[in-house]
């Protein structure tokens, strides 16, 4: 990829990271975004770097629309990509036989996801947004697999530390 695709991702990422919960209209547009960007492959062998682009920024604008008019919904579906999207990662890194089952896998996920965005909407953001945010900017970098499962970890914690207390601060005024 060129260079635009991972600076934007590593900042988009960053934000959120740090402020998901409280942009929860820019963490669906950052979902369906990264969503653009790996769905482009899929259906167009060896794309041009500004073809997964446009379709990260059109799914990403079709994302922040929604999380702007139809909240709930929005909600579900974040929910909903964002858990088919772990469940499917969890089922790659532990299960050797992972594709066969990657559709059903991310339906559950996906499923559980939506239920639980909605049910614990504020914790699950903060969380889903943290880890959003850190495996796009992970994605970013190019760095070996440890070292990105350790950086991926490690910002995970930082991002759900620095929402919390934004969270906890916000509470308290």
């Amino acid at each position: 990829m060129t260079l635009p695709v991972p600076v934007i991702s590593l900042l988009l990422g960053a934000v959120l990271l740090l402020f998901g919960r409280r942009l929860f209209w820019l963490f669906v547009a950052a979902v369906g975004f990264a969503i653009g960007l790996e769905v482009v492959p899929y259906i167009v062998q060896h794309p041009p770097p500004w073809l997964a682009l446009t379709a990260g920024i059109a799914l990403g604008l079709l994302g922040a629309v929604l999380a702007l008019l139809v909240q709930k919904i929005a909600i579900a579906v974040a929910g909903f990509l964002v858990g088919g999207h772990i469940a499917t990662a969890l089922m790659a890194a532990f299960v050797a036989t992972h594709a066969q089952y990657s559709g059903l896998t991310f339906i559950i996920g996906g499923i559980i996801g939506a239920l639980l965005l909605l049910a614990l909407f504020g914790w699950a953001i903060i969380l889903f947004s943290s880890i959003a945010g850190a495996e796009l900017i992970v994605s970013s970098l190019h760095i070996p697999a440890s070292g990105s499962t350790i950086l991926f970890i490690a910002l995970t914690i930082v991002g759900v530390v620095v929402q919390a207390a934004l969270l906890g601060r916000r509470g308290a005024a």
